[in-house]
């Protein structure tokens, strides 16, 4: 019970996170803005890259803390890290000004807790038989 607790809060903690980054794309700077800012950086495929981030961090931070599809959820929010990591933040190094540490944190949470997201997770009760989205299926 203690390791299923400890699993929810940190879904809920991450979740969050991610769900500020999303909505942040999505409202503050604008989907063409954070374009224009992924274009500056450097990142491939700019506008489909912002779209990409935005909806993977807003609907999977969702997810991550309902505990849905967390295997699915885990593995494309550590990608988008990933990604943010190698294309942006490692010639920056791993502390300081544009440094890697939370996109690695954020990124290793995220693949820990989809694949551990614990028993208090709609996977338990929408795939209960399904040994993919549902790690604990019998």
């Amino acid at each position: 019970m203690v390791k299923d607790v400890t699993a929810l809060i940190g879904r809920i903690g991450i979740g969050i996170v991610f769900i500020a980054h999303g909505w942040q794309k999505f409202t503050q700077y604008g989907l063409d803005g954070t374009a224009a800012s992924f274009e500056k950086m450097g990142v491939p495929l700019p506008t489909l890259s912002a779209w990409f981030a935005a909806i993977v961090e807003l609907v999977g931070g969702v997810a991550l803390i309902a505990g849905v599809a967390l295997p699915v959820v885990g593995v494309l929010l550590a990608l988008n890290m990933l990604g943010a990591w190698l294309i942006v933040h490692l010639p920056n190094g791993l502390i300081g000004e544009g440094g890697a540490e939370l996109v690695i944190v954020l990124g290793a949470a995220a693949l820990a807790l989809g694949f551990n997201g614990g028993a208090y997770a709609l996977d338990r009760v929408l795939f209960k038989n399904n040994k993919v989205l549902n790690p604990a299926a019998a």
